[in-house]
């Protein structure tokens, strides 16, 4: 399935300087831009939060400024192509392959999905398109880096990730507010399984025991015998690597078993703020994968524009990412000046790049600083853990449902 979309703006010409402004530059040929991730199948509803509505947002921006800045002095709107691959490997690399053979676009923007997007690096790496990967989460990072070298990694990795959520325990545990015992569960995908896999050895050295520790497939329809388990094991704290459709469902079946943790964790989702407007006050102190600060005034400013161009709420945390990601694509395009992918690639390698997440620098292609667990407090979604990032919030307990 594929969509093509050239965001000419033409009616918003008037209306905008910043498009009347862009327009006076003379105007080369659309840089094609393709886009490969699930409109339907599992992860449809995650992407249909974080991924496609930022892809769109970048690309209005980009065509209301009259396109991007090429070396000969012209500007060159953006044309998107989009695949939906159905939340399958396979229609993912076969979009990406009809995307570079058949389409030849000029860029690729990366898979949405830690799965999707380890099975096309190959495809990228063969046909030299950077990947940004924006959703992307694996402690394998140095291994495929060296192996794919137009791979970057934007959101982090396992070990981060998990050994947060285990530092945030063991601190709790040693105040005294919490006992040791934790309920684990996690999907059968790529990034549920290599989250589960780091986290008992991660729990273990953070003096926790794990009482429970049950995985299920993706897209499974009925969790309740995953969450009556984990009542059943009498958890001090709960932990769900999971993926949108299961953090919610996980959520709505704990509230109805009464799975009263004070520590209530879950992965991919949680940020959502469809997870924060159905559970209302149930949500409150509810950790997750992720958090940005939402006080800075960059975030500030993506939120607003977020809601402005796409008529929806951004997510806490890899919306932004996603924003990011293309925020780089582009100052890469300007500063070589062309459409040429290698040289983009070494842009991209050697140089730093202004973001809503703060200052970008790739080292081993991967980003170093970022934000590992978010809570729940006050009707936002906040940051409380991180490898380096500034604003972090204290923990909060959760008091029940």
């Amino acid at each position: 399935m594929k969509r093509r979309t050239t965001l000419q703006l033409a009616a918003a010409a008037a209306a905008s300087p910043l498009l009347s402004a862009g327009t006076a530059f003379a105007q080369g040929a659309p840089i094609k831009i393709g886009a490969v991730a699930p409109k339907t199948g599992p992860l449809a509803g995650g992407a249909a939060v974080t991924h496609w509505p930022s892809i769109k947002m970048w690309v209005t921006q980009v065509n209301e400024r009259g396109g991007l800045k090429m070396k000969d002095g012209s500007r060159r709107r953006v044309e998107l192509i989009e695949y939906d691959d159905r939340t399958d490997p396979g229609e993912a690399i076969k979009a990406v392959e009809r995307l570079a053979t058949q389409d030849k676009v000029d860029f690729i923007i990366a898979p949405y999905g830690t799965g999707l997007n380890l099975a096309t690096a190959p495809v990228f790496a063969k046909y030299g398109y950077p990947q940004l990967a924006v959703s992307s989460i694996t402690d394998k990072g140095a291994e495929l880096t060296k192996r794919y070298p137009t791979l970057f990694l934007t959101l982090g990795n396992t070990t981060a990730f998990a050994d947060s959520v285990g530092s945030i325990l063991e601190k709790l545990v040693k105040e005294g507010k919490i006992g040791k015992k934790v309920a684990m569960v996690n999907v059968a995908d790529a990034f549920g399984i290599e989250l589960a896999e780091a986290a008992r050895p991660i729990f273990k050295k953070h003096g926790l025991e794990i009482v429970y520790d049950k995985s299920y497939p993706l897209g499974t329809q009925d969790l309740a015998p995953v969450v009556k388990g984990a009542k059943a094991a009498n958890p001090d704290a709960f932990v769900a690597w999971s993926y949108p459709p299961d953090t919610f469902a996980l959520a709505e079946l704990s509230k109805i078993e009464g799975l009263n943790t004070k520590v209530y964790y879950s992965a991919v989702a949680t940020c959502f703020p469809a997870f924060g407007a159905k559970y209302g006050k149930s949500a409150e102190n509810i950790l997750g994968a992720g958090g940005i600060n939402p006080d800075a005034p960059e975030m500030k400013g993506y939120f607003e524009t977020h809601k402005r161009l796409t008529g929806v709420d951004a997510d806490y945390w890899a919306g932004p990412v996603t924003y990011a990601s293309l925020q780089v694509l582009e100052q890469a395009i300007e500063g070589t000046g062309g459409v040429d992918k290698a040289a983009v690639t070494d842009f991209i390698k050697k140089n730093a790049f202004k973001t809503v997440l703060g200052n970008w620098t790739f080292k081993n292609q991967q980003i170093e600083q970022f934000w590992t667990v978010g809570q729940w407090q006050g009707g936002k979604f906040v940051g409380v853990a991180s490898t380096g990032k500034p604003g972090e919030k204290p923990v909060q307990l959760k008091t029940g449902w």
